[in-house]
């Protein structure tokens, strides 16, 4: 019986916090027409798919942390963070079905890249949503204890909010430093 895993990546745009990545072996009977890319789905929508697909299917989430990304860049930390995901499974899938167009170097695993595969393969929809919704929730937590950046809206990304709440209160120790404009600002708040 082949096992097909879909694979996607979150938060690589963000300046702040851990990529997450997700590895998901969907069970026959989710229906695939609810799966779509997690961008397109409603946050509420979202967390209740996500639980959903966690009941029903063999799953596993990896992470590459901010000091990954500023040392390998963020590429290489996406497809570190892929692999964990990959090896994680409790099955080692047949086939690996990774959204974009680059793999994680991955020895005795038959990968494919699929170019926009989280909105053409439903197990690719799948681990998109998982590992948004686990990043969300680290991001809001992290939110908490760093006020003013409205990460629990924004979750990391460069709004004009968190652009100016870093021109403001500095840099964090969650703040990649090698993306701009984080890396053009001389001191870093740690």
């Amino acid at each position: 019986m082949k096992i097909i895993a879909g694979v996607d990546e979150v938060g690589r745009g963000s300046l702040i916090g851990p990529v997450y990545a997700a590895a998901v072996v969907l069970n026959k009977k989710i229906d695939k027409k609810l799966l779509k890319d997690s961008k397109s789905i409603s946050k509420d929508k979202r967390e209740l798919l996500s639980k959903h697909i966690k009941k029903n299917s063999i799953w596993a989430i990896g992470k590459a942390s901010v000091n990954e990304i500023d040392k390998i860049n963020i590429l290489q930390a996406s497809l570190l963070a892929m692999k964990r995901a990959i090896k994680k499974l409790k099955k080692k899938p047949t086939y690996v079905l990774i959204d974009g167009n680059k793999v994680p170097d991955l020895k005795n695993y038959n990968l494919k890249a699929v170019i926009k595969g989280d909105q053409k393969v439903a197990s690719i929809s799948a681990a998109s949503i998982i590992a948004k919704v686990a990043r969300d929730k680290f991001i809001t937590k992290l939110a908490i204890n760093n006020k003013g950046y409205d990460w629990q809206q924004n979750f990391g990304y460069g709004t004009k909010q968190h652009l100016k709440a870093i021109k403001k209160f500095g840099v964090t120790k969650h703040h990649r430093k090698t993306f701009s404009p984080i890396s053009e600002i001389k001191t870093h708040n740690i």
